[in-house]
């Protein structure tokens, strides 16, 4: 083809020249007078340029005019013109040179052969742009997919969120409720009775030779009421121990421990550090009611003779422990207890770690006890005055007092 060959120097602005006529004459009605075709045609002949010349200059002409932007039909009727254009302007040649038919012959042929490739470039054209609409509404779809996608995570952690307040708020509803009714019943119910039991003791030592029998049924019934306070001071005590808010921690702690030991027969060891005391309320309602409920279910499920609970200051952290020596239990990988009881008893342990921003977990395997090990990082807590390292003896298994 002509773009094999070398291009001569006047064939630049001579294919501006073709270029800007072919677009005039498209332009203009089909029946315009083509002298000034012929007379372009004579111009290139005086410029030197031959039939292929003027051959590659149509093409040109062709990819720039007719390709952009028009439909096949509109093509098919452009390159009709085109072509007539493109004969007129040989015609000045074809008369001035031999075998002007054959070359006329051979022009139609290229002719032909360009309006094909034109389609075909037409036709691929708008294959490429169908395809980029389709790419566009694939990335559209996948966009919109991820942005659903991200609203509904968003929403399910907003759920999980409010369902975990909801749940601190349970807690501690239900913490100031076990507080105000151990008051109730500490400051009213057991003084009352014991108001009653000191006037059953007044009247009993009075001197009254021929009341005996009714001397036996008061003290019948200073028993039912001493033990009536007993079983109150118990019930405000497992509610909320008053030695936590008035003594502290550590007191609290021995206290229960004691009454835990005399009832479940299980011998617990107590090791905590001085400093403990000055960390926040809620801090040490949770570490008493975590220890609470790990010897519950050590005196319930683990069936052990021994545990060990300690409070320590670690790289900065408060460390909890409390160990048995009991039968364990397969954990899951989320540190829960497969067996039902133990699950709900070690969420609300969870729960309570993580309200004040610590961290719960379990170690557990059957026939190698449990640790429960519960971490919290304290807001104020004092230079630790650490617990003499005595070991506890058999009789008095508490240290630190």
């Amino acid at each position: 083809m002509s773009s094999a060959r070398p291009i001569k120097p006047n064939l630049g602005e001579m294919s501006r020249l073709y270029l800007a006529a072919l677009q005039t004459y498209l332009k203009a009605d089909p029946k315009a007078d083509l002298e000034p075709v012929r007379a372009l045609g004579r111009h290139a002949m005086s410029l030197g340029l031959e039939t292929l010349d003027l051959a590659r200059m149509h093409e040109i002409a062709l990819v720039a005019l007719v390709l952009p932007g028009y439909s096949s039909s509109t093509s098919d009727g452009l390159m009709g013109r085109a072509g007539m254009f493109f004969a007129e302007a040989l015609t000045p040649i074809e008369e001035t040179h031999r075998g002007a038919r054959e070359a006329n012959t051979h022009l139609n042929q290229m002719i032909k052969a360009l309006s094909q490739r034109t389609l075909e470039l037409a036709a691929s054209v708008a294959d490429l742009k169908q395809e980029i609409v389709q790419r566009k509404a694939v990335e559209e779809s996948l966009r919109s997919s991820e942005q659903t996608s991200s609203r509904l995570l968003e929403k399910s952690r907003q759920m999980q969120e409010e369902l975990r307040h909801l749940s601190r708020q349970l807690l501690s509803a239900q913490e100031e409720e076990r507080r105000k009714i151990s008051r109730e019943l500490h400051d009213v119910i057991a003084q009352t009775l014991t108001g009653i039991n000191v006037r059953l003791a007044a009247l009993k030592g009075e001197s009254m030779d021929s009341i005996k029998d009714l001397q036996s049924k008061i003290s019948s019934t200073q028993l039912l009421v001493e033990k009536s306070v007993d079983i109150v001071h118990r019930f405000a005590r497992e509610l909320r121990p008053a030695v936590l808010d008035d003594l502290g921690l550590i007191p609290a702690l021995q206290s229960f421990l004691k009454g835990y030991m005399a009832d479940t027969g299980i011998r617990v060891t107590l090791t905590v550090f001085a400093g403990i005391e000055q960390s926040d309320s809620d801090i040490r309602t949770v570490f008493y009611r975590i220890a609470q409920e790990a010897l519950t279910n050590v005196s319930r499920h683990a069936k052990a003779n021994n545990a060990e609970v300690s409070i320590q200051e670690i790289e900065g952290l408060i460390r909890m422990e409390i160990k048995d020596d009991g039968q364990g239990f397969e954990v899951d990988g989320t540190t829960q207890a497969k067996t039902k009881n133990n699950r709900l008893g070690l969420l609300g342990m969870r729960e309570r770690v993580e309200m004040v921003g610590g961290t719960f977990c379990v170690e557990s395997a059957p026939g190698a006890g449990t640790t429960v090990r519960v971490e919290i990082p304290p807001p104020v807590v004092a230079a630790a005055e650490k617990c003499p390292p005595e070991k506890s003896s058999e009789s008095s298994p508490l240290e630190c007092p």
